[in-house]
C-alpha cells in the first residue's frame, strides 16, 4: 500500500528558558544605557550657584541684576554679565513683597524685568514624578515580564486534561484522501466500504435494527498503510477525522490521560458524524498486569476510559473508532471483545500487481522517461512494503536531481532498490588487494550454491561493492510472488548463506568475520523450523516457541515452556541441518571450483555482476539458468 505523508503538526511558538535570560539581559543593558545617557547629558553643564534672598537684594540695590524668572519658590536671577544664579523666596509670597521686606526700592524693583511662570499643567507633573517614577516603572516591567513566562508555564497545567488530537476537514481538498489513493488492499478496502456506508445513511442500518462496528482495528506490518487506509475512510464518507498517537494519552500525572480520552470523544461526539482515529494504541491498550511492557496506574487508568467510552456509544451517536497497531498479539482482550473492536482488517505487504499500482500513484508527480517499465520495478521488489516503494521513488528522484537530469530514469529505478535494501555505496570504503579477493570468492560462493541447488532462487546481482554495513551482496529473487515456503526451500537456503564461510576457508585455509551475519541467519532460520514450524524429523509437528517473546528493560526474555532435555533435543537438531548444509555447500563447491574461480576473477575485475554476465559465466562450465517460475515469495540479500 502507498504511502503518504500523515498529517503535519502545526508547529506551537513555544518560549524557552534562554529567550527570558535574553530578554532579562537586555532590560539590564537598556537601563544601564539610560543611566549612562542622564549622567552623560547632566554631567556637562555646571549648577548656577545658590545664593540668599538676602544677597539677591543687596544684588538689585547695585544695579546688577538684569532679570528674574520665578517658578513656584525658586529664582533664576540673571546678572548683568549673563551669570545666573539661583534663590528661593519665601512661601506663599509674591517675589515683590519679598523683596520689599528686604529693603529694595519700587524704582529698584521697577528697572528689573521679572518673569512668573505658571506651575500648573502636565509638564509640570511629569518633570517632578519622573525621577522618581522612571525606576519604579522599570522595576514593575521586569516582574511583568518574569511573570509572564511563569504564568504561561503554569497555564500549561489546565490543558493537561484537554485532548491533543489533529482534526482534519473533509472539506479541505489538499489533505482529503479517498479510496482512489490507496493501492492494492482491495480486501481492506471492502471491509471498510460499510463504515463508510453507515456514515453517509446511517438510516438504513438503523432501521433494520443493524449497529456498524463501534471500532475497527488495523493490524499490519510497518509501512502497510495503515494511517493512509483510516484516512482514506473519513475523506469517502466526508466527516470530521480526529487523529492521535496512543502515547499522546499518557503522562507522568495519573489521570490526564483518561481525562483526554473524556475530551477526545467529547469532541467527536458534538461533531458526529465522525471518525476518532487512534495510532500505535498498543502505546495504551496492552495486556493489564503483566508486570512488564511498562504497566502503571495511568496507562491502565486510560485504557479502562477508553474502555468505558466505546461501550458506552449509543447506536445513533455516529462515532467510528479507528485503531491501528503492529502488535495486535499484545493487546488487552477486554478491548478486542464484541462491542468494542470487534472487526480487525488486516493490511498484508502487497503482492507483485499491487506494488505495480502503488508505484504509479508515487510516480503522478514525477516527470519519468520513456524507459522506465514500473513492472520491472514491481516484479524485482518483492517484500517491499508501501512505504518502502514510496521511499523507492523519491530516491529515484533524487538520483536523478543529484546529477542533473530533468526526468527520472529506469536505471534509477533500479538503483534506489539496493539502496533502500542496503543503503547508499561506500565508495570511499576501499579494500585491499586481499580483502578484495576475499570478498569476491565469498560472494561468488554464495552465488554459485545458490545456482546449483534445485530450490534456491535464481541470482540477479552479484557485487562486491560496499553498501550499508554489507562489503558485497548477492541478490536473489523471484518472479512470481508465493505465500508458502516449503522445507527444501529452507534447506537450500540455508546451505546458500554458508557457501561464504566454505568459499573462504576452501580457498583461503581460513575464515574471516564476513560470514558473521550468514551465520546468524543460517542459525535462526534452522531454529525456525526446529521450534515454529515444525519441520524436525526428531521432534516432529510441534512448535515450542512463538513468533514474538517478551521483553524486559530492553532486553529479550525467552518464553520457553520446555525442559531442559528438549532444548538439548532442539539444539542438536539445530547443528544436525546446519551440518548438512554445510557438508552441502562444499560438495558444491568442490565439485565447481572452476566456475567459482571464474566467477570471483571477473568480479574482482568488474565489481558487479548483473544477472546476464552471471548467466553467460555458469553456462561455460554447464550449469544452466534457473528460469523465473515457481519461486518461493521473497526479496532475499546475502551478503
Amino acid at each position: 500500500m502507498n504511502k503518504q505523508g500523515g498529517d503535519k503538526k502545526s508547529p506551537k511558538n513555544r518560549k524557552k528558558e534562554p529567550v527570558l535570560y535574553s530578554q532579562i539581559i537586555s532590560i539590564i543593558f537598556t537601563l544601564v544605557f539610560l543611566v549612562l545617557l542622564y549622567v552623560s547629558l547632566g554631567g556637562g553643564t555646571t549648577k548656577p550657584e545658590e545664593i540668599p534672598i538676602s544677597a539677591v537684594a543687596n544684588l538689585i540695590e547695585n544695579n546688577e541684576v538684569d532679570k528674574i524668572v520665578v517658578e513656584g519658590n525658586n529664582l533664576d536671577i540673571t546678572l548683568v554679565g549673563g551669570e545666573v544664579k539661583k534663590s528661593k523666596k519665601e512661601f506663599e509670597s509674591s517675589i515683590t513683597e519679598t523683596l520689599t521686606n528686604y529693603g529694595v526700592e519700587k524704582e529698584a524693583l521697577s528697572s528689573i524685568s521679572i518673569e512668573v511662570k505658571n506651575e500648573d499643567g502636565f509638564g509640570y507633573y511629569l518633570i517632578n514624578i519622573l525621577p522618581i517614577a522612571l525606576p519604579i516603572l522599570f522595576v514593575v516591567f521586569l516582574i511583568w515580564m518574569l511573570s509572564k513566562q511563569v504564568k504561561g508555564a503554569g497555564m500549561q497545567a489546565f490543558s493537561f486534561g484537554q485532548s491533543k488530537a489533529r482534526i482534519t476537514n473533509p472539506n479541505d481538498p489538499k489533505n482529503r484522501v479517498t479510496f482512489k489513493d490507496v493501492a492494492g488492499a482491495k480486501e481492506a478496502k471492502e471491509e471498510l466500504k460499510e463504515i463508510v456506508d453507515f456514515l453517509r445513511n446511517p438510516k438504513k442500518f438503523i432501521d433494520i435494527g443493524a449497529q456498524i462496528p463501534k471500532g475497527v482495528l488495523l493490524t499490519g506490518s510497518p509501512g502497510t498503510g495503515k494511517t493512509l487506509l483510516a484516512r482514506a475512510v473519513a475523506g469517502e464518507a466526508g466527516v470530521p477525522f480526529f487523529h492521535l498517537s496512543g502515547s499522546e494519552f499518557v503522562e507522568m500525572f495519573v489521570g490526564v490521560g483518561a481525562s483526554r480520552v473524556r475530551d477526545l470523544f467529547t469532541m467527536a461526539k458534538k461533531a458526529s458524524p465522525a471518525i476518532v482515529f487512534i495510532d500505535e494504541i498498543d502505546a495504551v491498550g496492552r495486556i493489564r498486569g503483566t508486570g512488564v511492557g511498562g504497566g502503571n496506574d495511568e496507562r491502565e487508568q486510560t485504557l479502562n476510559q477508553i474502555l468505558v467510552e466505546m461501550d458506552g456509544f449509543e447506536p445513533t451517536e455516529k462515532v467510528i473508532v479507528i485503531a491501528a497497531t503492529n502488535r495486535s498479539d499484545v493487546l488487552d482482550p477486554a478491548l478486542l471483545r464484541p462491542g468494542r473492536f470487534d472487526r480487525r482488517v488486516v493490511l498484508d505487504l502487497p503482492d507483485r500487481a499491487d506494488r505495480e499500482e502503488i508505484l504509479g500513484i508515487h510516480a503522478r508527480k514525477k516527470p519519468l522517461a520513456e524507459d522506465v517499465n514500473l513492472k520491472v520495478v514491481a516484479e524485482r521488489t518483492p517484500g517491499f512494503s508501501g512505504a518502502d516503494l514510496y521511499s523507492l521513488m523519491n530516491e529515484a528522484a533524487i538520483l536523478a536531481a543529484r546529477e542533473d537530469r530533468k526526468k527520472v530514469a529506469q536505471f534509477d529505478l533500479i538503483r534506489s532498490i539496493e539502496k533502500v535494501m542496503l543503503g547508499p555505496e561506500r565508495k570511499s570504503h576501499l579494500l585491499t588487494k586481499k580483502e578484495k579477493e576475499v570478498t569476491a570468492y565469498h560472494e561468488a560462493g554464495h552465488a554459485l550454491v545458490a545456482s546449483v541447488l534445485p530450490d534456491a532462487d535464481p541470482v540477479h546481482k552479484v557485487s562486491i561493492v560496499a553498501r550499508g554495513r554489507a562489503g558485497g551482496y548477492t541478490l536473489k529473487l523471484p518472479l512470481e510472488d508465493r505465500k508458502l515456503q516449503t522445507k527444501k526451500e529452507f534447506l537450500d537456503d540455508i546451505a546458500m548463506s554458508l557457501g561464504g564461510y566454505v568459499a573462504e576457508k576452501m580457498i583461503f585455509g581460513d575464515i574471516t568475520t564476513g560470514p558473521s551475519n550468514d551465520l546468524q541467519v543460517a542459525t535462526n532460520l534452522a531454529r525456525a523450523m526446529v521450534t515454529r514450524w515444525g519441520m524436525s524429523d526428531t521432534l516432529g509437528p510441534i512448535a515450542l516457541e512463538s513468533d514474538g517473546g517478551k521483553t524486559l528493560f530492553g532486553q529479550g526474555v525467552s518464553d520457553r515452556e520446555y525442559s531442559e532435555k528438549v532444548g538439548a533435543l532442539i539444539d542438536e537438531e539445530v547443528k544436525g541441518i546446519m551440518d548438512t548444509a554445510l557438508k552441502r555447500a562444499t560438495q558444491v563447491l568442490t565439485d565447481h571450483r572452476a566456475c567459482l574461480d571464474a566467477i570471483s576473477t571477473k568480479l574482482i575485475e568488474v565489481e558487479t555482476l548483473e544477472q546476464p554476465e552471471y548467466e553467460e559465466i555458469i553456462k561455460k562450465f554447464g550449469i544452466e539458468p534457473k528460469k523465473l517460475e515457481n519461486k518461493k515469495e521473497g526479496l532475499e540479500v546475502t551478503s
